[in-house]
């Protein structure tokens, strides 16, 4: 037996756990999201809160491809909703000058 120690980055880290996450851990994440406050978040909470979107969509979307089911279209449309309102809030009002 050999005795090789195998490292592994962060971001490798992150890409084996996300493989790993079932169908169900994925959903149940969406929906904590979906429900959490967005009131009061600094700048930095809402870059994260809009990348936190972004993989959940993703995620979402190739179960989606797989199983064709409307709730997770739904799902993915309401995330997509709160994700352009974090964005909106994150790029400011235009000069109106």
């Amino acid at each position: 037996m050999s005795n090789k120690l195998c490292l592994f980055t962060f971001t490798d880290f992150i890409i084996i756990m996300e493989q790993t996450k079932t169908t169900k851990d994925i959903l149940d994440e969406a929906v904590a999201f979906e429900n959490s406050k967005m009131s009061h978040m600094s700048t930095s909470d809402r870059v994260v809160a809009s990348r936190e979107a972004k993989r959940l969509i993703l995620a979402i979307n190739d179960i989606f491809k797989e199983t064709k089911e409307p709730e997770l279209m739904d799902m993915m449309k309401r995330l997509t909703e709160k994700k352009r309102k974090i964005e909106k809030r994150l790029k400011g009002r235009p000069d109106t000058t």
